[in-house]
């Protein structure tokens, strides 16, 4: 359920000329738009278990970020379908972090199709120190994007390919991680040959060489049809292997 609170009117037809503003003045209000993921193909036998349930996922952050994590996939795959389906090339998933409030609770039905709840805790998703936000946080260091703004290092296509077949594997989207993965891959082989001069580096990149040819087989199976299992596991794990190997080489 998707509403947005604080809506400005609907924009005119005809585009308004130009007024001068105010140099000290504050920007108008921004709309929040309020996203609320509900779980109706599992509803709760009563409100006991309900707040049972409840109170378990908060109390495990593990089963909170799970939580999370599942409300953010059914949103950013509705995101997702209505990027494509308006052919917007700019649109784009979001985070926990980006929400500036998040909420796990529960609520009849007419509440929660309303964004409202019978119980709920707001969970801070900016502190912590769960494995997947230390993933997360690895992979976001502030020193390198100092560096490409300013001009002091580039950004190697291998980066942003490779990140986008995590993105598609994380979001269940296997097939478009497959392809992106082969054509990553075989970017990451030719943009970091030799850009460390360390035996570590060096064998890390033989055996991703040695290892083409798995990132071949998942990506034409992925043209015809979802992967099985064995070429999957491939994907998976190659992903993790060269975003390791971008870590090692960004510090």
């Amino acid at each position: 359920m998707i509403e947005t609170v604080g809506a400005p009117p609907p924009p005119r037809r005809r585009r308004r000329k130009p007024r001068a503003a105010e140099p000290g003045a504050d920007p108008a209000p921004l709309p929040l738009a309020r996203a609320t993921a509900v779980r109706a193909h599992e509803p709760f036998e009563s409100s006991e278990r309900a707040e049972c349930w409840l109170s378990e996922t908060l109390d495990d952050e593990d089963s909170t970020d799970t939580a999370i994590a599942e409300a953010l996939a059914l949103l950013n795959r509705a995101l997702h379908a209505h990027a494509v389906a308006g052919a917007d090339p700019l649109g784009r998933e979001v985070r926990a972090e980006h929400a500036s409030t998040v909420r796990i609770g529960h609520g009849s039905g007419k509440e929660v199709a309303s964004g409202r709840y019978a119980a709920a805790h707001e969970v801070d998703v900016r502190s912590g120190g769960s494995p997947r936000r230390r993933r997360e946080e690895e992979l976001r260091p502030q020193e390198h994007v100092a560096a490409l703004l300013g001009g002091r290092e580039s950004l190697d296509a291998c980066e942003t390919l490779i990140l986008r077949a995590r993105t598609d594997l994380d979001a269940g989207r296997n097939r478009e991680a497959a392809l992106q993965l082969r054509v990553g891959l075989e970017a990451l082989l030719v943009e970091l040959d030799g850009a460390l001069a360390d035996p570590g580096h060096e064998e890390d990149m033989a055996q991703l060489q040695a290892r083409r040819s798995e990132a071949g087989s998942a990506a034409n199976e992925a043209l015809h049809g979802e992967l099985n299992a064995t070429n999957l596991s491939s994907v998976r794990e190659l992903c993790e292997r060269v975003l390791r190997r971008r870590r090692v080489l960004r510090g």
